[in-house]
């Protein structure tokens, strides 16, 4: 079964049984966690499509861990005026452990 949720303005497909990295929540380790706004429910047959969200669908997951992504290298330049600014960032994220979708 998979569903597509909506978590801080980023959809993310999910499946059951399934780790994944969604932005930051903050919630405890180990706590679970409803998301109410799912977009898509697909059990294999015909797909449930919200408008925009699917009525009555959730999404229940665990939380597994908390933690910062690889960095990211971002860098300015500017031509012939010696301007190099090089910066970078990590962003934060969630990792989850989808346990049950419910339509």
């Amino acid at each position: 079964m998979r569903a597509i949720i909506e978590n801080n303005g980023v959809q993310i497909p999910v499946e059951l049984d399934s780790k994944c990295r969604i932005p930051l929540v903050d919630v405890e380790v180990g706590k679970e966690i409803n998301f109410e706004k799912v977009l898509l429910v697909s059990d294999g047959k015909a797909p449930m499509v919200g408008k925009p969200y699917v009525e009555g669908a959730s999404v229940k997951a665990e939380v597994l861990a908390h933690g910062k992504d690889d960095k990211i290298n971002v860098m300015k330049f500017k031509r012939r005026t010696k301007y190099r600014v090089m910066t970078g960032h990590r962003q934060d994220y969630t990792e989850i452990l989808v346990k049950a979708i419910n339509s």
